[in-house]
């Protein structure tokens, strides 16, 4: 909301502007006043809605035209003067001050106000303006907020006129009520209705006493009493029956009490309500409510928080109404009335997730489609999070967590990631199967048919890594392989390259192995799948088989697979692996490790060598000792008298 305000008034000579201005701040009539006074500031705390407020007086002299204009340009409320005893100053209001402000395109809630009403009572003869003439030019001119009748010689609705000013720019009745049609517009309608459903915790269409004084506590800070709550009731009962059922009150009911707000002169009260849930001033939701500031470090990336996991577990049971655990196109489009839409629509969900038999979308992969937009998009998470009601800050709803990019990975200690999302860029030849794996990573039947990838596909699905779940986030992207693997700032963004060929295409190796080298991608975890292994295995024509290409590497050999026969050795459970762990599989870093030859081994020679030294040694001395006390002793001989 704003925390301050411009109040400019205009209006023939005469009229009474700058004696309202000082009638207001000396609180007594002066008589005698200078012909525009200068600019007064109020400061907040002295204001009923806290805000600073600026008044600015003006001349409509012609020589002052141009001053006229640039504080019309500035203006957040336009008070039109009056006096209700010269009826020449009120024509001048629909004849030239309200087309005047057309004119210069200044769209702003406008009071009209007839100043000198206390000349009315001293001589009714030329009280010229009557009520009947003011509605007319009400209606004509919808930017009118509010005609007010004041003195500034009797100080007489002086104070009241300020404030309603304040009011028209903080809590502005056009966007809310057509007062021709006395009827709420269409925008705020269906905000209201927005914040009804939000509030519907049990999806019951009706607000009970405890979903009613959650919304009090939300929006008003304070929870109603019981005989409030029937007090609400009864003046809800008396003029819109319809709107009471026996378990409390339902949307209709709801818009009929907004409705008698804003006809009662409380709109700041349906204002609040609005704001409270992130609405601003053009009824639509504000961008700081959807996007708050959230800085992700470089090297970080955000996945979904506890609370965000069991918040959208939460809206999903909530909205899944048949109670099948799965989310079908109804229940789907449902929840998503809340917003403005599905946010994936070009990327092919619900395919890119887990689905049941029917196709519909289960828990799992509900959850696991949130946890891949936020790894991809934080900020639509944040905003759909927003859109979907969650309780306090949105950025709660996310954690953002060092992701340890590749280019650290040598100078990390050995250690495992904290993580529980990861991107797998998926790239290789065409028709080497790179589609069919995706789609059995995600639980999709195998299509015999080829279709080219055109763009960029995404799945996501969960796997169990030693009892741990973790999501991987699968893309391949067709014809844009090589543009990805240029791009500096993507490959950074990929957790492991999973390399894949066609067993039984002979050329399909080499197109990896050249990209290994073109792309100097050995940062980078990686993996080698062989697709289609329920074919004629074919030699690749390459200088090294993929095996020994591999062991030269340092990595594991290339995994065997046929999505076709769903054979897929465990291929997804050891990519999760490889994320737990990526020195395990990143070329560069197994490389630079010592030679196993020059460390394991030659200490092991070294130490033999050591036990032979040693052993030889000892049985030199123990030889020596043999010979020189046994073998080379002289015999014993016997004394005469031992005889």
């Amino acid at each position: 909301m704003r925390d301050n305000i411009r109040i400019v008034l205009v209006g023939d000579n005469g009229v009474g502007k700058s004696t309202l201005v000082t009638a207001l701040i000396k609180e007594t009539f002066i008589v005698n006043v200078q012909a525009v006074v200068p600019e007064v500031t109020i400061p907040p705390e002295v204001t009923p809605e806290k805000v600073t407020t600026h008044i600015i007086d003006t001349s409509s002299k012609s020589e002052d035209q141009d001053m006229l204009e640039r504080e019309l340009r500035k203006a957040n409320v336009v008070c039109i003067v009056y006096a209700v005893d010269e009826r020449s100053s009120f024509t001048q209001v629909h004849e030239y001050w309200l087309p005047l402000l057309r004119r210069q395109g200044v769209n702003l809630p406008v009071i009209l106000v007839g100043n000198k009403v206390d000349m009315r009572d001293e001589d009714t003869g030329r009280a010229t303006v009557l009520e009947d003439e003011v509605v007319p030019i009400m209606n004509e001119y919808r930017e009118i907020e509010i005609c007010v009748e004041c003195s500034a010689k009797a100080l007489l609705n002086v104070s009241e006129l300020f404030y309603f000013a304040q009011k028209a720019v903080l809590h502005p009745t056009r966007p809310l009520y057509d007062a021709r049609d006395h009827a709420m517009k269409p925008r705020c309608t269906e905000a209201l209705v927005r914040i009804f459903r939000l509030c519907d915790m049990d999806g019951d269409s009706v607000l009970n006493d405890a979903e009613l004084n959650e919304f009090q506590r939300k929006c008003f800070n304070t929870p109603l009493q019981q005989r409030e709550l029937e007090g609400v009731k009864d003046i809800i009962t008396a003029s819109r029956p319809d709107g009471i059922t026996s378990g409390g009150l339902n949307v209709e009911g709801f818009l009929y009490l907004h409705l008698l707000f804003i006809q009662r002169g409380r709109v700041e009260t349906t204002w609040m309500v609005l704001r409270r849930f992130g609405y601003g001033d053009d009824l639509g939701l504000r961008e700081d409510f959807l996007y708050p500031e959230c800085d992700v470090p470089p090297d970080s990336c955000v996945e979904l928080s506890p609370s965000g996991y069991a918040f959208l577990t939460e809206i999903f049971k909530r909205y899944d109404a048949d109670g099948d655990s799965a989310f079908c196109a109804a229940e789907l489009d449902n929840i998503f009335s809340l917003s403005p839409g599905i946010p994936w629509k070009h990327s092919k969900f619900p395919d890119s997730t887990v689905t049941n038999a029917a196709g519909n979308v289960t828990l799992e992969g509900w959850l696991a489609q949130w946890s891949m937009s936020t790894l991809l998009d934080h900020r639509t998470t944040l905003a759909y999070l927003a859109y979907f009601g969650f309780p306090g800050d949105v950025r709660d709803g996310i954690n953002i967590i060092a992701r340890h990019s590749s280019a650290s990975l040598r100078r990390r200690k050995r250690g495992k990631q904290q993580r529980s999302v990861f991107l797998c860029y998926v790239v290789g030849a065409r028709r080497v199967g790179k589609s069919s794996l995706i789609r059995a990573f995600s639980k999709k039947p195998f299509r015999s048919d080829y279709t080219p990838t055109a763009r960029t596909t995404t799945t996501v699905n969960a796997v169990d890594v030693k009892g741990a779940e973790k999501y991987l986030v699968m893309q391949e992207f067709g014809p844009y392989d090589t543009s990805v693997l240029q791009s500096r700032r993507q490959l950074e963004s990929c957790d492991l390259l999973v390399m894949v060929y066609d067993s039984n295409d002979s050329a399909s190796f080499a197109y990896l192995t050249d990209l290994r080298r073109n792309y100097s991608l050995d940062s980078l975890p990686m993996m080698f799948v062989a697709t289609k292994s329920d074919l004629d295995y074919v030699e690749q024509r390459c200088d090294v088989p993929p095996d020994i290409y591999c062991r030269e590497l340092l990595l594991n050999a290339p995994v065997h697979v046929s999505a076709k026969h769903g054979q897929l050795a465990n291929v997804f459970q050891r990519m999760g692996t490889i994320t737990r762990n990526p020195q395990s599989a990143t070329p560069s870093v197994l490389l630079a490790r010592p030679n196993r030859w020059s460390v394991a081994r030659i200490l092991g020679i070294s130490a033999l060598l050591g036990i032979s030294a040693v052993s030889s040694f000892a049985a030199y001395h123990a030889l020596r000792y043999w010979w020189s006390h046994i073998f080379t002793k002289p015999a014993y001989t016997p004394k005469r008298n031992e005889l």
